[in-house]
């Protein structure tokens, strides 16, 4: 038996050295308890010589395939070693993995950005792998190291470097995922899980560009709760907002800005971002108690903002505050720094200050300039990519 198991293993292993990550995955019995941790080896044919295909002026938020992702596994019992690179492809999963069964998993947003003198920055990656440890606590799964997560994210990003678009075109879309990938029946936590970083080059999020944003306040459905899973990046958080994402967009509205679900009277977040409100110099956003994601861009802005000499407020802020505010934007990975134009709220539309000197301007400017190294970082967050 030891024998057949280590040859089956072997094998494995030689498939995936030669990029068939489908068999990584395999729902064949014999890997419910030995779980795959190939040796990190470049992929053949690995290059960054050639122009990628991309007209970088129209580049919107969308997927965009890219060369090569990352792959890593463990048992649920057991912690992640190496993993490898290997050719972009899809994955084969048991129709009973846990992930598509029960929602196992937990899922990052990052960015690579490109100096103007040719560098590659990655920003406050150890924020990210802290948040993904965090959240994967909460779904009882094992996750990788600080250092197995950014080592990973880099190794993606450097094999993946001619699809960073040029500065001012965009950036590279970073999506690190850990999904319980074992096949399990019951309710309980997989046998086996999986730990992917893939990319993308992305443009704006919202189609509006940096056009200011129209929101929607939604009091039908709520984002989260207290005690569920709001304050991690759970993937079962997204799919329940999409039909209020839908009936707002179909309204012509940007996106939907959720209230407490107790409530119904403070605000939460948007879909995809942070909400912050600005009155004089006191920039207030709602404090993040378990129901709110505690975003990365969230925690910068806040931090840039004292910088500045601005008074940040982290509490509960009622809806009926929007109506005093001077200026609202959001925050989040994805969407960076968004102005909001409106929001409506019980068929009332209350408009904001979108020109002129603006707070949020001054701070994404601040943001930006960190990240793509026009500014010099002195905070220690950002890293650079050979």
């Amino acid at each position: 038996m030891a024998i057949q198991k280590s040859s089956s293993i072997r094998n494995l292993l030689q498939s995936l050295r030669a990029a068939s990550f489908s068999s990584m995955i395999a729902n064949d019995h014999r890997f419910t308890s030995q779980a795959y941790s190939p040796a990190t080896t470049k992929p053949s044919g690995y290059s960054d010589d050639e122009d990628a295909d991309v007209n970088w002026d129209k580049l919107g938020f969308g997927l965009t395939q890219t060369d090569y992702m990352y792959v890593m596994s463990c048992c649920k019992d057991q912690s992640f070693l190496k993993g490898q690179l290997c050719r972009y492809a899809n994955i084969e999963l048991s129709p009973s993995a846990g992930v598509l069964n029960y929602g196992q998993g937990v899922y990052e947003g990052m960015k690579a950005n490109r100096t103007q003198d040719g560098r590659i920055l990655l920003f406050r990656a150890g924020q990210n792998a802290g948040r993904m440890r965090h959240g994967a606590e909460r779904m009882c799964m094992p996750s990788p190291s600080i250092d197995q997560f950014i080592d990973a994210v880099k190794e993606t990003v450097s094999a993946n470097k001619r699809w960073i678009p040029p500065p001012g075109k965009g950036s590279l879309y970073v999506r690190p995922m850990l999904l319980g990938t074992g096949p399990i029946l019951g309710l309980a936590p997989a046998p086996e899980y999986t730990f992917l970083v893939y990319v993308s080059p992305v443009g704006y999020y919202f189609k509006e560009g940096t056009a200011p944003l129209n929101l929607y306040i939604e009091e039908e459905y709520v984002r989260a709760s207290p005690g569920g899973a709001g304050g991690v990046k759970s993937i079962t958080n997204y799919a329940p907002v999409m039909k209020a994402i839908t009936k707002a967009k179909d309204r012509g509205f940007s996106d939907v800005l959720y209230l407490d679900a107790i409530n119904k009277k403070y605000l939460e977040e948007v879909s995809s971002c942070n909400i912050f409100i600005v009155k004089g110099n006191v920039i207030s956003t709602p404090a993040t108690n378990g129901t709110i994601l505690e975003g990365v861009t969230r925690k910068s802005i806040i931090e840039i903002a004292k910088d500045h000499g601005y008074q940040v407020e982290e509490r509960p802020v009622a809806v009926d505050e929007l109506v005093d505010a001077d200026e609202v934007f959001c925050t989040g990975t994805a969407v960076g720094v968004a102005l909001v134009g409106s929001i409506t709220y019980r068929n009332k539309r209350t408009e904001f200050r979108s020109e002129g000197r603006l707070v949020c301007q001054q701070l994404y400017s601040t943001l930006v300039g960190l990240q793509t190294g026009r500014i010099e970082d002195k905070k220690g967050w950002t890293l650079e990519i050979n």
